[in-house]
């Protein structure tokens, strides 16, 4: 697979719903090591194949200090959740900018590995956290869509106007190269 590259904010590819997973073959196992390359690289602790425009429904997630425990959940369904708790968040598709949610501090999610086989996993704190922001991700969800339509529009231009400040090509000198 080519580098993947990361979408971001108000990228219209991030509203696609993912489809459920339904190979699991090597290159589903090449996709997983690639988003975590990615993750890492950008460094965050979650990230979609919504986000990379692969439109499964694939996460990879690492919480831990180290970055040596990362999780792979293909077709993750929520089987339950409790205790709700407001955490800030951030996202690599929403780079730079942090904003206060609420998500479930707790979570019971079912999924299956990269060979098919059918998972079940308990999160508390921030590992339920990332989870839940990564499925909504497969569901065309961002969490900006959590706050206000004035502070998502906020956003939006901010985010635009430093992606034009980055993409402004190089005065030209006049005097002619020797």
């Amino acid at each position: 697979m080519g580098k993947l590259t990361i979408l971001e904010f108000p990228d219209p590819r991030l509203r696609t719903r993912a489809t459920p997973v339904v190979a699991f073959d090597p290159a589903l196992d090449q996709l997983a090591r690639d988003m975590l390359d990615v993750m890492y690289s950008a460094k965050g602790v979650g990230l979609a194949a919504t986000q990379v425009n692969v439109h499964k429904r694939l996460l990879v997630c690492d919480v831990s200090e180290e970055r040596n425990q990362p999780y792979i959940l293909v077709n993750p369904k929520l089987l339950e959740v409790s205790e709700r708790a407001v955490n800030q968040e951030g996202c690599l598709s929403v780079p730079g900018i942090f904003e206060d949610v609420e998500r479930a501090r707790h979570i019971r999610v079912e999924f299956q590995d990269t060979r098919g086989a059918r998972r079940e996993l308990e999160a508390e704190g921030l590992l339920a956290v990332c989870i839940q922001h990564e499925m909504d991700h497969l569901d065309g969800k961002l969490f900006v869509d959590y706050l206000s339509e004035l502070k998502r529009e906020r956003i939006r231009k901010k985010l635009d106007k430093e992606r034009r400040q980055r993409t402004v090509p190089p005065i030209r000198s006049r005097t002619p190269a020797l």
